[in-house]
């Protein structure tokens, strides 16, 4: 069955959204990595057919985007020292704990390196396995494990001594 670009966006927009937040911390930036990865999609005949799993091939799409826009040096400058103020977790979990807890876990999250502060978030929010994860970001489900506890017990570490 062919679905259009609007059909496959409908079906895994809000998902992608929130991922390419957690990785960028910058709503331009997400919508940045949104549009392109549609963009491309809808250029290369407008649909998924013949990927076994429409979800992870756009969740690897959404990633090497965010990544590409990670490299270019200015926004790299941005993402650093950016501190906009922008409720991050309100984007990605708004159901989830007071405003005050909500912003000491986004400063939390925003301190762990990015391929830590990527694993957390597909666990945690994504509820993927380390398998799942290990296959999407093409690395051991060890690895994934080990960024996952690390991200862990930095963000307990940091959490502890705020509630």
């Amino acid at each position: 069955m062919r679905q259009s670009v609007a059909e496959i966006y409908d079906a895994h927009a809000d998902q992608l959204y929130r991922y390419a937040l957690i990785l960028l911390t910058d709503h331009a930036a997400a919508e940045d990595a949104m549009q392109q990865v549609f963009a491309k999609l809808a250029r290369n005949s407008g649909t998924v057919s013949g990927i076994k799993n429409e979800s992870q091939y756009l969740k690897t799409a959404i990633r090497n985007e965010c990544f590409r826009i990670l490299a270019d040096k200015k926004r790299r400058r941005q993402y650093l020292q950016s501190d906009t103020g922008n409720a991050l977790l309100q984007q990605v979990a708004p159901e989830q704990g007071s405003d005050e807890q909500r912003e000491e876990i986004e400063t939390a999250l925003k301190k762990l390196p990015p391929e830590q502060r990527e694993t957390v978030y597909l666990k945690v929010y994504e509820d993927m396995t380390f398998k799942e994860i290990a296959k999407l970001l093409k690395i051991e489900p060890n690895t994934a494990a080990s960024r996952y506890r690390y991200g862990m017990d930095k963000l307990r570490q940091h959490l502890t001594d705020r509630f």
